[in-house]
């Protein structure tokens, strides 16, 4: 939404003169306001420099619409709300553009699946001759409200629960730089899949794998960093945890027919966080494991496999389980339990990170 010299193609009000009525009607609608301000009357309305209004906007994903007078009370709100956190030395200015983007990326993604998945379904028009103009107004009037207090409602959940985990870490570099484990599940075969199945087969497969690895992310205490079509990123707080979580998604995946096979690979270490994403040596080397994993398997690196060991969630071998097996059952208690096994496997050079030692992970074999 910044001035381009150029000129818009737009006519005074910000409308192009082919611009579909209902558009504007749900535009107005969603916003809550008319079309009043051009880019410079907004961001001098606000009292911010044209300059800071633009990283502002860009930063949100918004386009550049020239002269076109089509901001409205909520954009000038927004730049000020923003331009005052910065004032009053609660954000920098870098800080506030981070946050814009960071919101307008996320929110842009979500706006686009709520319009391409489900406003599209609920506008089907109910009954022959009615057109999708007559049903969307209405519905969108409808479900605004509500979708807006979800989401709002869904937010402070997960601020709360990130701000949790921020409160609890060690130091102030603990909150940037913390140590993770960092998890990357991937579907084999799925470029072969690509080129044998329909777009919409193909959409639904996606759809299906992302649900239920999210759903199985969330559930087990672990965070979804992203999805990437066949691939997912998630993050735990300790290996225990990604465990789990690994172990769990090639289980469901291996009991449905429909699913390819899956592979995880995982490391752990320091991790950079930025916007809601992970960075680091540590996330390269998890990503190189799960090129390297056998179908319906989790490879781990070799601090994983430590803090396994530490955590006493797996022995560190078959043979010092069964000595210490063999020594509570003499002294009359219960043997350790242990939830994971370790196997070392051959050391082999990964392009950019040298040479590893992966260890495949499994559940260990409880024997009565």
């Amino acid at each position: 939404m910044t001035v381009d010299d150029s000129g818009s193609g737009t006519d005074a009000q910000g409308a192009d003169p082919g611009e579909d009525p209902l558009a504007l009607r749900l535009e107005q609608l969603i916003l809550g306001a008319e079309r009043r301000y051009t880019p410079f009357q907004a961001a001098r309305s606000a009292g911010v420099s044209m300059e800071l209004a633009s990283r502002f906007w860009r930063a949100m994903g918004f386009a550049d619409i020239g002269q076109a007078k089509a901001l409205t009370e909520a954009d000038v709100l927004a730049l000020r709300r923003l331009a005052g956190l910065v004032e009053a030395g609660l954000l920098s200015e870098a800080m506030a553009v981070q946050v814009a983007r960071s919101t307008g990326q996320t929110t842009a993604r979500l706006a686009e699946w709520q319009i391409d998945s489900f406003l599209e379904g609920l506008t089907e028009p109910p009954e022959p001759g009615m057109t999708r103009t007559e049903v969307t107004y209405p519905i969108v009037e409808l479900l605004l409200p509500e979708l807006e207090e979800f989401l709002v409602y869904v937010w402070r959940r997960q601020l709360a629960a990130s701000a949790g985990r921020v409160v609890q870490a060690a130091d102030d570099e603990e909150m940037v730089d913390r140590r993770l484990a960092v998890g990357f599940a991937d579907l084999v075969g799925f470029t072969r899949l690509t080129r044998r199945m329909e777009e919409e087969e193909l959409g639904e497969l996606v759809e299906a794998f992302e649900t239920t690895a999210a759903d199985l992310v969330a559930a087990n205490g672990g965070r979804l960093i992203k999805t990437l079509g066949d691939e997912v990123l998630y993050a735990a707080d300790d290996a225990g945890t990604a465990a789990e979580i690994a172990l769990r998604l090639i289980e469901t995946m291996a009991h449905d027919e429909t699913m390819p096979e899956l592979r995880v690979g995982m490391a752990f270490g320091t991790v950079t966080t930025r916007m809601g994403d992970v960075f680091g040596t540590t996330v390269n080397l998890a990503s190189r494991l799960t090129s390297i994993a056998p179908k319906d398997a989790v490879l781990v690196d070799t601090a994983f496999a430590e803090e396994l060991i530490r955590t006493q969630d797996a022995p560190a071998s078959e043979a010092e389980a069964a000595e210490e097996a063999a020594a509570a059952e003499k002294e009359g208690e219960e043997p350790p339990e242990y939830r994971f096994a370790l196997q070392p496997m051959w050391q082999r050079p990964v392009r950019g990170l040298g040479v590893v030692e992966p260890w495949l992970l499994t559940r260990r074999d409880v024997r009565p």
